[in-house]
């Protein structure tokens, strides 16, 4: 067991790395001077070699990526080009809108996924199970800013039940969850459509097993049967999918926070790229792969806690 948790926490700090050469490697191949983008054409060179080193673009390659990720670990993710802050108070202001849209979204999706994906399996063949399957076939094959910006034309503009977008805040609460809704409805489609597919799969596979003809042969119903025995083995495959996508929907929501005019994680990234803050979306893009990274560690702890097959040492 703990042989089997110091490699995942060694592949856990090694795709750590790994990430963040790649993606320091990906923004310093970025053609353009963000100094000079900054000034403008007709900058003098001084003064942009003086904003080079204000900024911390001088010294080698290496320096700079020892520096940078020195600094990670310290919790100095560097001082905003544009906005002339530390990144940590930009991230910290829009983790409060990223996470409880990825958590709201991972709601609707658990609550779409768990019925839709029950009765399928339960109706095998029938007439709802090819309704189920082939909804969730077009869910999935929608684009989600599509899909986003549907919403918002029924919604928004035509039943005005929702704003079309921005974000009042968190001191209105439930103005917050309002304007949370439709962006959120528009991320869980998608994702319930693959979580219902899953779990149809798993509880399928679990009722052929043996134990439950024999819980049948003992009288329970077939209802009973599918909630106490078949779902409960079926869960196993069925986290482990919600687990990696809680991690897109933290780190995959940037056009729907667009689409929405959301200030989340997503928003901030476009807005570095689009004025060349290049350290902003180096460190928030590496925060959000870390936390990809750190859930997927997780899910993967808690799949071996809760197989036993798992813990047992592998045969030679």
């Amino acid at each position: 067991m703990l042989s089997a948790l110091a490699r995942r926490a060694v592949s856990l700090v090694l795709s750590l790395v790994v990430a963040s050469v790649v993606i320091f490697l990906a923004l310093q191949a970025v053609p353009g001077d963000p100094a000079a983008f900054m000034l403008g054409l007709n900058a003098r060179p001084d003064t942009v070699a003086a904003l080079r080193a204000e900024l911390g673009l001088e010294g080698s390659l290496a320096e700079r990526y020892l520096g940078w990720a020195g600094g990670m670990l310290r919790g100095d993710f560097g001082t905003s080009y544009t906005y002339r802050v530390p990144v940590a108070e930009l991230v910290a202001d829009r983790v409060g809108v990223s996470v409880p849209l990825a958590l709201l979204s991972l709601a609707l999706t658990v609550a779409i996924a768990l019925p839709v994906g029950l009765l399928a399996a339960t109706r095998r063949g029938g007439p709802a199970d090819w309704g189920v399957m082939g909804a969730t076939q077009l869910g999935i094959a929608i684009p989600n800013f599509w899909f986003a910006m549907l919403l918002v034309l029924v919604f928004a503009v035509g039943l005005r039940w929702f704003s079309a977008g921005g974000f009042p805040g968190w001191s209105d609460p439930g103005g917050a969850l309002k304007a949370l809704t439709l962006p959120a409805v528009a991320l869980a489609l998608p994702q319930a459509s693959i979580l219902a597919r899953v779990l149809r799969s798993a509880v399928l596979d679990t009722l052929d097993q043996d134990y439950i003809r024999t819980a049948r042969a003992k009288g329970l119903s077939r209802r009973a049967v599918v909630w106490r025995h078949a779902l409960r083995n079926a869960l196993i495959p069925v986290l482990t999918i919600m687990g990696l996508q809680f991690s897109f929907l933290l780190a995959g929501a940037i056009i729907i926070e667009n689409v929405f005019f959301l200030p989340g994680l997503g928003r901030l990234i476009f807005q570095g790229i689009t004025a060349r803050d290049l350290i902003v979306v180096q460190s928030v893009t590496m925060l959000l792969v870390a936390a990809v990274i750190l859930v997927t560690f997780l899910v993967e702890v808690a799949y071996t806690l809760a197989d036993p097959r798992l813990r047992r040492p592998r045969a030679r």
